[in-house]
């Protein structure tokens, strides 16, 4: 490998650390915001686990949108705010399914429904869904914007070409 090829790569990767960075950051607190609305929930009324995980869930999805768009991914486009909503909400909600789904099945397929269950089984329900989140926002919600250096490069090298076939000037 060349040089350059290691330099790219290496930045690749060093963006790559810093959106995962990021996105685990906003992430890490609607981790907090879900357990917290989740169990306050449970404490305070007499709704089914599923049900309070469920609202918790989405109150956590619109804490989560306002981070990924102003901070985490606040470079990336933001042209089409109607169709970002749109994809951040569909691809939410298969989020939901998925976390929800595993209590779901802990709690009413297994019976394991005691507060410290109803806990850890939610956050291994969050944590599953998170695989999905960071792969479906990061490739079709908040989409990188196109390199620069590319397009600059593409017409350095076109300019270069004209350059090439323009007549040389008449000698006298």
């Amino acid at each position: 490998m060349s040089t350059s090829q290691n330099g790219s790569t290496l930045e690749r990767a060093r963006g790559l650390m810093r959106e995962v960075a990021k996105f685990g950051a906003v992430g890490g607190l609607g981790v907090l915001v879900n357990l917290g609305v989740f169990n306050l929930i449970r404490h305070t009324t007499d709704l089914q686990v599923v049900r309070a995980s469920v609202i918790a869930t989405v109150v956590a999805i619109a804490t989560n949108y306002l981070g990924f768009r102003y901070f985490a991914y606040r470079d990336r486009a933001q042209s089409g705010r109607t169709r970002e909503l749109t994809l951040f909400a569909v691809f939410s909600v298969i989020g939901l399914v998925i976390e929800n789904g595993v209590l779901y099945t802990a709690t009413y397929g297994l019976g394991w429904d005691g507060p410290l269950a109803s806990n850890v089984l939610k956050f291994i329900g969050i944590g599953v869904a998170t695989v999905f989140r960071f792969w479906s926002y990061r490739t079709w919600v908040f989409k990188a914007l196109p390199v620069p250096a590319a397009a600059s490069l593409v017409v350095e090298q076109r300019t270069g070409q004209d350059a090439a076939r323009a007549p040389e000037p008449a000698r006298k």
